[in-house]
């Protein structure tokens, strides 16, 4: 997610300090099939983009914070100034980092997208179909 600022409190790569601060970890969204996100958003505000990452549509957002709440990862972020949500959206299937990374400690993988919500879709609403007839 190109900002065009320098503003580290606001990367969607953190890093993570390994045995006392011996080693070093970055991290960032991974796009998990699961997208704990996209299922928590009460509004719809997350979507899988063309490069097959979850993006937050800012339009949509309204702030409320429940992705950052549901992602087990830590990788949902909640911007103050803006009050939207964001995370790492694969800077539109190039990632910046993944080619400014000098030690190429982040790498980019381009992987088929499994469509977990068609089938998530299609169980939950047999649930509440099943609810409203009985």
């Amino acid at each position: 997610m190109q900002t065009g600022l320098f503003q580290p409190s606001k990367s969607v790569i953190r890093v993570s300090p390994f045995e006392g601060y011996t080693s070093y970890a970055p991290y960032t969204c991974t796009q998990c099939a699961e997208g704990w996100c996209m299922t928590a958003c009460p509004v719809g505000a997350i979507h899988i983009n063309a490069a097959g990452a979850k993006d937050v549509i800012d339009d949509k957002c309204v702030g409320c914070k429940l992705c950052t709440i549901a992602c087990p990862y830590g990788t949902m972020f909640y911007d103050g100034d803006t009050r939207k949500a964001y995370k790492c959206n694969l800077c539109g299937g190039a990632p910046a980092c993944a080619d400014a990374c000098p030690t190429q400690a982040i790498t980019y993988e381009d992987v088929a997208t499994a469509d977990w919500v068609g089938d998530f879709a299609a169980e939950r609403t047999a649930i509440v179909l099943a609810r409203e007839v009985a």
